[in-house]
């Protein structure tokens, strides 16, 4: 009967400490209620690679979406207008072929955006002109378009995670 009271109390314990831990943690995000509703226009394309604006656009829609934060809205009803233009792509050679020197056999893919977060109602700029960069890694085996076209989707994906990262940092936990 004892160790029952003992474990008990132990477990009490355990509670009130881990409760006391937590009780600091905010499951809201501090981004104002007036401010909740974003809307992003498809980003304007000079990376290079043709039909990746679309792409990108569409991962950073979906990352919105799942990180639950933001609403997405049309532009004329949303609160914010993240502007986004891809600037930059770049391909690093990694690793060579083996019974060729002088081929590779995997890359890596980097490419940049550069952002900016505009208040709609007053026009203030939020972040301005902030760059953003993701990478992928990739193998050629010998069709370099093939891999290229490969790397994309997942360098998108990488890319708006850092992008919907960036637009969140903005508003700091102590607000």
């Amino acid at each position: 009967m004892k160790t029952i009271r003992g474990s008990n109390l132990i477990i009490t314990a355990l509670s009130l400490l881990i409760g006391a831990g937590c009780s600091n943690y905010r499951m809201q995000a501090p981004v104002p209620d007036e401010l909740r509703t974003i809307a992003v226009p498809v980003f304007e394309n000079a990376s290079g690679f043709p039909e990746i604006d679309a792409i990108v656009t569409q991962e950073v829609l979906r990352e919105f979406q799942r990180e639950g934060t933001f609403k997405l809205a049309r532009l004329e009803n949303a609160s914010l207008k993240l502007l986004g233009k891809l600037e930059d792509s770049k391909t690093q050679p990694l690793n060579y072929d083996r019974n060729f020197s002088s081929r590779t056999s995997e890359y890596r893919l980097e490419l940049t955006a550069r952002i900016t977060l505009v208040e709609r109602g007053s026009g203030r700029l939020l972040i301005d002109d902030m760059p953003v960069k993701a990478n992928t890694t990739f193998l050629t085996r010998g069709d370099m378009l093939t891999g290229l076209q490969d790397a994309q989707p997942r360098v998108a994906k990488d890319l708006a995670r850092a992008i919907a990262d960036a637009v969140l940092a903005y508003w700091p936990e102590s607000q």
